[in-house]
């Protein structure tokens, strides 16, 4: 049987994508699939696509500004935060840095975490050829440090969703974690789920993100709908307390 190729689907960034916007920040609920910035794919980066929504709106025939801030992994869905001023950019990097970024993930598994709310650290070493991250249980060399906290959400036909916060920001850090708990996410072959998605998507969703205003000091919350296809939804009514 030949191997068949699924190609990503580029889509435009248009009102309905975007989460927050101000003079400073722009939030977009980004699509599983898009690339955050341009890589040796060739294909449009999310963040060449927000540039030309912004210039499009407020018609900057020499383009806008942005600044990129932090990343999703290629397959995974959900909110990401991109700066519209370098005043903006400085500050939020700052704070992403300090860890002073509330983010919340769900993430989809087949198997019941065990136990079912807990703490990973795990020293994680990435190997760019390929593209794979390793979880360690020790320092070792080249290691990062990778923490977070999950808990069993809910249940649904043999399929669990787990809320995700992660503490550090590390490549692949959700998806490798998850995998050496015994819970790969649903559709990451990468990591141990025995079968790839269709949408080359997984059942990961970046789904809040609550900080300080960088300019404006007040308290924000970004909450990114789920995907809208068929299986999502089926989970989102137990992503209660928002």
């Amino acid at each position: 049987m030949s191997k068949v190729n699924i190609k990503y689907i580029n889509h435009e960034i248009t009102d309905a994508d975007i989460l927050y916007e101000d003079n400073h920040l722009i939030a977009v609920n980004k699509r599983a699939g898009d690339i955050v910035q341009v890589d040796d794919t060739g294909d449009e980066s999310l963040d060449e696509k927000v540039k030309k929504y912004i210039a499009k709106k407020y018609n900057k025939p020499n383009g806008a500004f942005l600044g990129v801030v932090h990343r999703l992994d290629r397959p995974v869905s959900g909110v990401i935060l991109f700066a519209k001023t370098s005043k903006a950019l400085e500050r939020i990097n700052a704070m992403f840095k300090g860890r002073e970024m509330h983010k919340t993930y769900y993430a989809v598994v087949r198997n019941r975490p065990q136990p079912e709310a807990g703490n990973l650290v795990h020293w994680l070493v990435k190997n760019p050829q390929k593209n794979v991250t390793k979880a360690h249980d020790r320092e070792v060399a080249g290691s990062q440090r990778a923490e977070l906290n999950y808990k069993l959400v809910g249940e649904l036909n043999g399929y669990y969703l787990l809320e995700v916060d992660p503490i550090t920001g590390r490549p692949h850090q959700i998806r490798v974690q998850l995998s050496t708990l015994g819970c790969p996410i649903v559709g990451d072959n990468k990591y141990g789920y025995p079968r790839g998605s269709l949408r080359k998507s997984i059942c990961l969703h970046a789904r809040k993100l609550e900080f300080t205003h960088p300019i404006k000091k007040e308290p924000i919350r970004i909450i990114a709908p789920v995907p809208h296809d068929g299986f999502w939804e089926r989970f989102e009514d137990m992503m209660v307390g928002e």
